[in-house]
C-alpha cells in the first residue's frame, strides 16, 4: 500500500486506480499521461509483462473513453538487453491502439535508439507518437533539426539524469537559457505541436508568448503532485492543453525517491505540495 507522502506523486498500485484517477482528472480539465513505473530490466520476462499491461491499459483507457495517452521508457521495454527487444515491445505497444504513445527520454546511453525508434514509427503511424528530449545535452539542437522534419509530437524537458560534464549543461542557470531558446526554436520551426514539460512558472509564461508569437500548438506537461493548483488554473487561463504525467504500479519507491533528488526547483515544488501550501 501506498503511504500518504509517495500518494502525492503516485496514482496507486493498480491500472483500475490509475484509470479511476485520470476520470476524476478529466472532469476538470486535464489530460492524463499514464506511466507503468519499472526500468532497467535485465531479463526477458519484465520487459514483455509490462508490455502486456500497456496493452491491457490502452484497452481500459478506450473503454473509458478517457482524454488520457500512456508514455513508457525503453529500459522498461527492455533496450538494456537488446535493441530489437525494445522495438518488438515498443511496436506492439503502439500497435494495439490509436490512442498517443510517448516515448520517454532516459540517459545519454539511449538517446540515439529512442530517437531511432520514434522516427520509424512517426512515419507508419501518421504522427501518433512523441517523444521527449532534454535541454541539458549538447546534442539536443541538433537533433531537433532531425525532429522537425518528422510527424508527431516532441516534449522538451530540462533533464532530470546526471550526465557527464563533457556532454551536458550542469548548472541549472544555463539549462533554464537553453531552454528557452531551444523552446524559441520549437515555435518556430515545428509542426505538428510541441509539449512544454516544465513546472517553471517562467518557462511556462515564454511558452504562452512563444504561442502570441508564432501560433504552433502546444500543451504543457507537469508530474502529478507538483504545482497541481497551478495546473487547474492553467486549464483556465491558457489556451494549451494541459496534460499531467501519471505514474502507478507496484514500483513506487525508486521513483518517489528520485522525484526528491531532482533540481533544486523541482524539490521546493514537491514540498509546498506535500504541505498543501
Amino acid at each position: 500500500m501506498l503511504p500518504p507522502i509517495a500518494s502525492n506523486f503516485v496514482a496507486g498500485e493498480s491500472q483500475e486506480a490509475a484509470l479511476e484517477y485520470v476520470e476524476q482528472l478529466n472532469e476538470r480539465g486535464i489530460g492524463g499521461i499514464l506511466n507503468l513505473l519499472g526500468e532497467h530490466y535485465e531479463g526477458y520476462d519484465e520487459p514483455i509483462a509490462d508490455t502486456d499491461a500497456y496493452v491491457e491499459l490502452l484497452d481500459g483507457i478506450e473503454r473509458r473513453d478517457l482524454d488520457a495517452c500512456i508514455s513508457v521508457k525503453p529500459s522498461q521495454l527492455g533496450v538494456d538487453v537488446s535493441d530489437s527487444l525494445f522495438e518488438r515491445n515498443f511496436a506492439r505497444i503502439v500497435d494495439a491502439s490509436d490512442t498517443f504513445v510517448w516515448l520517454d527520454m532516459e540517459d545519454h546511453t539511449t538517446t540515439d535508439v529512442t530517437l531511432d525508434c520514434f522516427e520509424r514509427h512517426a512515419g507508419e503511424t501518421d504522427g501518433n507518437v512523441g517523444v521527449c528530449v532534454q535541454a541539458n545535452l549538447h546534442r539536443t539542437g541538433e537533433d531537433l533539426q532531425r525532429l522537425a522534419e518528422l510527424p508527431g509530437k516532441v516534449r522538451l524537458v530540462k533533464g532530470a539524469y546526471n550526465e557527464p560534464a563533457e556532454i551536458s549543461y550542469t548548472d541549472d542557470a544555463t539549462v533554464d537559457a537553453v531552454y528557452r531558446d531551444t523552446l524559441e526554436y520549437m515555435f518556430r520551426e515545428f509542426e505538428d505541436g510541441i509539449a512544454v514539460g516544465t513546472h517553471d512558472p517562467e518557462m511556462i509564461d515564454h511558452a504562452r508568448s512563444l504561442y502570441d508569437e508564432y501560433g504552433t500548438p502546444y500543451e504543457i506537461q507537469m508530474l502529478m503532485g507538483v504545482r497541481e493548483s497551478a495546473q487547474f488554473d492553467l486549464v483556465e487561463e491558457t489556451e494549451a492543453d494541459v496534460y499531467q504525467y501519471i505514474p502507478y504500479g507496484t514500483k513506487w519507491l525508486s521513483y518517489f525517491y528520485r522525484r526528491l533528488r531532482e533540481r533544486k526547483k523541482n524539490v521546493s515544488f514537491a514540498a509546498r505540495a506535500i504541505v498543501g501550501s
